[in-house]
């Protein structure tokens, strides 16, 4: 445990010492640090290093630009000017074998546009173990081996570089070998079996034995490996390779199968002992997946994805091996050769978008990146604009261009650019890629709100609901975005001395009027509104417009009876002559329709008769008649219930009750109350039996009324109810008159009684019509005063009695 905490202090001042900061003359800047650090961690104040304003960080836009397609290792704290680890940082996966591990990236400001070329030089740490390419090395060694033969092992490989890569290697105890570790060429350890003791086939066949690889390492890790030896018979040469070092230049993306090049091992020995088989030594992971090795003819062929990107070169070893196990190794080193398979890229580092429409000319609008993974001329690359756009490219720093205008914009005739950029290599054959940029020109607010009508109008039922829709008004402003948005709204105005607001509203958005409320086509017929479309500019323009609203009338409003009246308990009755002829005028029901048009057009209708074949009413004039003469066998008592129908759709209607008495004078009549409703007989029952109590508790009071009754009738004409009879005259309201002067009442009619003086017996006057024009609204009829004098005689002849 304290080992632990020792190596993790290690780690952490090698880390203090590792945040190296150098400057170079041109201002660019690096720095040194360890891999794997944790995300987030800080490498250094990459704004402080390089004099820049941490405040005006983010108002710049500073921000990394990784060339290619690198994933993003670091990130920049635009608050604190702090360069920290974006993600997971590998050496080994990044660079692979390589002794100097270097991420280059560039630190981008604009405002004005700024490049600083930052270096990142990535420390290896001790975080791979040595690993040998087989689980399970075998040896054959025959008996007759002398003391201090030699046999060559599979070299353990490490990812890790320098001092942390393979140390050494550490030999299990055992009596017959020892373990000879050396370096080659290129600084690598590699380990070798030394026979120290004869091997006697008859007392041991095999030996079985465990090599262990260490690296350098802080604390060190290691390797082990699984060795097999037999014992056999004598094979005393070697296999020995044609060139200790095998060099081959190969393109990238070759073809599965390619065959890389050859290795060729020879041994002297004859038969089976000089037979060679070769296998991969030491070789890294990567590679491994690439290429393959024939086991017998030593061919080097592609299994995998060949990409220079990626890696331009591979090494590794090659091991010949008799059947007896003496070996020997050669180096290969593979070569990638860069070909143009990679077409430029082009990435939009800036773009102002919206320009407004009056930008001066030579107005940067934006930053273009080009880049081109590929090496030396295949890499180069020269960008260009398609024609007829008012742009341009103008080389900036490094691969960067700004696009610049070339001329006044105009959003009216053009609002919108797609710019196409095009990036070609100097390979050969050339590649070139394109993108287009959508560039949008902002508008500045000098067009009104225009409508689609000059005049708007909206036809609307009345009764409708409130809330309901009137009509949509539509302005369009050509303008755009909020320079454009059109809002509704109602310009104060009066409607019959109240507010407009109070009969409609309108949609601000969509300029739907609605109704506020239920519109009555008998109060009014139309109104006007006043519409205003603003649009949301600065300052904001607008235009108004005049919606007429028009209230169509709709059948609802029922017929009213005007004669008979319709107000009171008591009912009226009508003499009818027992000489009366067919065809005589005997009575008329008069009614009234509020509505207009076909909807106050008045029809009449006897829908119950005590006789129906005797009297009937005029269709439109509601005059009742008699259809022939009367004859003793008809009844006393003639009930009629007249319907008056309008002629709406759906039609409504009204009914009302018409009593007639067929007799020439009242006092053939015993009783006119039995023509009354059943319901009034129900209630005469209730006042009867009041009565009977009253009488018996007040008889002598009742005697001397019934007496002063009777002298009275003496005196003046018999009453028909209360004690004065009396047919009334027409009722018509004051100042009535039908809307737009189409009424349905074309007559007039007064009824006057004139009856005897001190007899029981009175003749009725018949009824006598006035003009049959419709009535001025503010003149109504008056009746003619008669003074019982005029009564005097038995017989009366009609005669006019009224007057306007």
């Amino acid at each position: 445990m304290a080992f632990k905490r020792f190596s993790v202090l290690i780690r952490m001042l090698s880390f203090c010492l590792f945040i190296l900061i150098v400057h170079n003359t041109n201002g660019d800047v690096s720095y040194s640090f360890p891999e794997e650090m944790k995300r987030g961690s800080v490498i250094g104040n990459i704004a402080k290093d390089l004099g820049l304003d941490v405040n005006r960080l983010a108002a710049r836009k500073a921000r990394i630009d990784t060339e290619g397609n690198r994933k993003r290792y670091r990130d920049i704290n635009l608050n604190a000017g702090d360069l920290t680890v974006a993600e997971r940082i590998d050496r080994e996966e990044i660079c692979g074998d390589e002794l100097s591990c270097v991420l280059i990236f560039d630190l981008m400001l604009e405002q004005p546009l700024e490049l600083h070329r930052v270096s990142l030089q990535i420390e290896d740490i001790n975080d791979n173990a040595p690993v040998f390419s087989k689980d399970l090395i075998t040896f054959e060694i025959g008996e007759s081996a002398v003391r201090g033969a030699r046999y060559r092992v599979n070299e353990a490989h490490d990812a890790d570089i320098a001092k942390n890569t393979v140390h050494g290697y550490v030999l299990e105890k055992n009596e017959h070998f020892s373990l000879a570790v050396s370096s080659n060429v290129y600084g690598r350890k590699y380990a070798e079996l030394v026979l120290d003791k004869e091997l006697d086939r008859e007392q041991k066949k095999e030996v079985n034995l465990i090599l262990t690889a260490v690296d350098g390492g802080t604390p060190p890790r290691s390797g082990t490996v699984a060795i097999h030896v037999t014992v056999l018979d004598a094979n005393d040469n070697a296999p020995v390779f044609s060139q200790s070092v095998y060099k081959v230049n190969l393109p990238e993306n070759s073809p599965l199968g390619t065959v890389v090049l050859t290795v060729s091992a020879t041994d002297v020995d004859e038969g089976p002992n000089g037979k060679v088989t070769y296998e991969f030594g030491r070789i890294s992971a990567k590679a491994r997946k690439i290429f393959s090795l024939n086991l017998q003819n030593g061919q080097i062929s592609v299994t995998g994805h060949i990409d220079f990107e990626e890696a331009s070169v591979y090494e590794m070893t090659v091991e010949g091996k008799d059947e007896f196990g003496l070996n020997s190794e050669a180096n290969v080193v593979i070569q990638i050769v860069d070909v143009n398979d990679n077409a430029p890229e082009i990435f939009l580092k800036s773009l102002h978008t919206p320009v407004p429409e009056n930008l001066d000319s030579g107005t940067e609008v934006g930053i273009i990146n080009v880049q081109d993974i590929d090496t030396e001329n295949n890499g180069r690359v020269k960008c260009s604009l398609q024609q007829n756009v008012p742009f341009k490219l103008i080389p900036s720093l490094k691969s960067y261009y700004s696009l610049v205008t070339t001329g006044e914009l105009d959003r009216e005739l053009v609002s919108d650019y797609n710019i196409t950029i095009t990036a070609t290599d100097e390979g050969s054959p050339p590649l070139s890629t394109s993108k287009t940029i959508h560039l949008s020109v902002a508008d500045v607010n000098d067009n009104p709100p225009m409508f689609e009508e000059q005049v708007y109008s909206a036809h609307v039922k009345e009764n409708n609901k409130p809330g309901s829709s009137v009509c949509t008004v539509t302005a369009t402003d050509p303008d755009w975005r909020q320079n454009g948005t059109v809002l509704y709204s109602l310009l104060p105005s009066d409607v019959s001395g109240a507010p407009v607001s109070s009969f409609v509203s309108i949609n601000g958005d969509t300029g739907v009027i609605h109704a506020v409320r239920s519109f009555d086509y008998e109060q009014f017929k139309s109104f006007k509104v006043l519409v205003l479309a603003r649009d949301n500019g600065s300052p904001p323009l607008s235009s108004n417009v005049t919606v007429n609203v028009f209230i169509s009338d709709e059948n609802d409003n029922s017929p009213q009876i005007l004669y008979p009246s319709p107000e009171g308990n008591s009912f009226m009755t009508e003499m009818v002559p027992k000489a009366a002829q067919s065809g005589s005028l005997v009575s008329k029901v008069i009614a009234v329709d509020t509505d207009s048009g076909q909807n106050a057009w008045l029809s009449y209708h006897i829908v119950k008769a005590t006789d129906p074949g005797l009297f009937t009413i005029g269709e439109h004039s509601g005059d009742i008649r008699t259809q022939r003469d009367i004859s003793e066998s008809d009844s006393t008592k003639q009930n009629l219930i007249v319907s008056v129908k309008d002629n709406g759709q759906p039609s409504l209607s009204v009914t009302c009750a018409v009593y007639l008495l067929i007799s020439d004078n009242l006092a053939e009549i015993p009783e006119l109350k039995d023509m009354s409703y059943d319901e009034s007989s129900s209630k005469l029952t209730f006042y009867l039996i009041i009565a009977l109590v009253s009488v018996s508790t007040f008889f002598l009071t009742f005697i001397i009324i019934i007496l002063a009754v009777r002298f009275c009738h003496r005196r003046k004409p018999r009453l028909l109810f209360d004690g004065a009879v009396a047919i009334p005259s027409a009722y018509l309201p004051p100042n009535y008159a039908e809307v737009e002067g189409a009424g349905t009442l074309h007559s007039t009619y007064n009824y006057d009684a004139y009856l005897t003086t001190g007899s029981r017996t009175s003749d009725f006057k018949f009824i006598t019509s006035y003009n049959e024009a419709t009535l001025p609204a503010d003149l109504t009829l008056k009746k003619v005063q008669s003074s019982f004098n005029d009564l005097e005689g038995l017989d009366v002849q009609p005669e006019d009695s009224s007057e306007v």
